[in-house]
């Protein structure tokens, strides 16, 4: 099937709005925890976190546009604190119910009976059910005048992870701990690991890096 510029401005806007939400192929699914300064929690699914840089440890996130209350947002902007937690298989139709437009008062904790964790002092509830942790610090928030959407930039200041998921040089295996992928704007995916592969150079032929694959490429 092919749409011109025309045919996709043209498009019923739900349409339009799965069709081209579904181009960027698979996606991470996260649980955005925070709380507002009188400790009202908010807990949101977000489809649109990415990797940002190590060095110093960033993640940033897009969000819709604020030009009606979005309560992860300023809840973020409020208290310059708040979590990401790894959706898995066990909760991501409860993670999904999220996206709800609870009342700001009502906490989607509650609503869909996953519940708030508070380690290390940290500020931001984390998400007890997640197996992936993230604590995060405000760096940057700004929007962008292409359409108005909001760039969320945190530093990465804490991290909850099983020993058992992490390898010898740093590389997490989410797939072991059941996180899920995100297609569209509501569709589930387990994953399966093809194999990590080599550091590419021009000198060498790619080669698999771990077992599951051993033999190098002819």
């Amino acid at each position: 099937m092919y749409f011109s510029k025309d045919d996709i401005v043209q498009l019923e806007q739900r349409y339009r709005t799965q069709l081209i939400n579904s181009l960027s192929g698979f996606k991470s699914a996260n649980l955005i925890g925070t709380t507002d300064k009188s400790g009202n929690e908010n807990l949101a699914i977000v489809s649109s976190v990415f990797h940002l840089g190590a060095h110093p440890p960033l993640m940033g996130m897009i969000m819709r546009p604020h030009s009606v209350p979005r309560h992860t947002l300023e809840n973020i902007l409020e208290t310059k604190v708040y979590t990401i937690n790894h959706v898995s298989e066990d909760i991501f139709i409860s993670a999904h119910q999220t996206s709800a437009r609870y009342d700001k008062l009502h906490s989607e904790f509650d609503a869909v009976k996953l519940s708030p964790q508070y380690l290390k002092d940290f500020k931001a509830p984390f998400v007890l059910q997640s197996n992936v942790k993230i604590g995060l610090a405000l760096r940057s928030s700004q929007t962008l005048e292409i359409n108005n959407t909001e760039l969320v930039i945190g530093e990465v200041v804490e991290l909850h992870v099983e020993d058992t998921a992490i390898s010898q040089d740093g590389f997490i295996d989410i797939e072991s701990l059941g996180t899920v992928a995100l297609s569209g704007l509501d569709s589930y995916h387990q994953t399966q690991k093809l194999g990590r592969l080599k550091y590419a150079k021009t000198s060498e032929t790619p080669q698999f890096l771990d077992p599951l694959n051993p033999k190098p490429f002819d």
